[in-house]
């Protein structure tokens, strides 16, 4: 897996997990070895700003996700032969404000972070949350794939 980290803010970030559970992610749903992903960690004023340019809300959230392609929750698609690698898209994630929406949780900011990184890559995938019977499939998926790396989905 190709996971591209940029780190563009101040808050401590466990980078080396967050790679980790991203690949850990995209081998659980099926993804070739050579499948490209960004993980963009970004400050409260930058997430404003692209939560108002790309999604018209209004202040910080705490992940957007940008797919390049439009895919189906668990259908995987096959490699082109010689052809480029699948990329999937960009995941943006606010890690200050994730550890605000962690602390006013109660929950650990280590799984909160955790979960908002795997919901992005989810949204990559075709996940969604817009009807109940969907936000159900992707959270028990989240919680599947949070488990496998020591995390639980607060």
């Amino acid at each position: 897996m190709n996971v591209f980290f940029a780190d563009e803010q101040e808050e401590p970030l466990p980078a080396v997990d967050l790679r980790k559970l991203v690949e850990v992610v995209l081998e659980a749903e099926g993804l070739a070895p050579g499948t490209e992903v960004t993980v963009l960690a970004v400050a409260d004023e930058q997430m404003a700003h692209y939560n108002e340019k790309f999604m018209s809300k209004e202040g910080p959230t705490d992940v957007l996700a940008f797919p390049l392609e439009h895919l189906s929750p668990g259908l995987v698609p096959a490699p082109q032969v010689n052809g480029p690698p699948l990329n999937l898209g960009d995941v943006i994630v606010a890690p200050a404000y994730v550890r605000r929406q962690a602390a006013s949780r109660r929950v650990n900011y280590d799984d909160e972070l955790a979960l908002m990184v795997t919901h992005g890559i989810l949204h990559l995938l075709g996940y969604d949350h817009m009807d109940e019977a969907d936000a159900e499939t992707m959270e028990h998926r989240e919680e599947q794939l949070l488990r496998m790396v020591g995390r639980t989905r607060p």
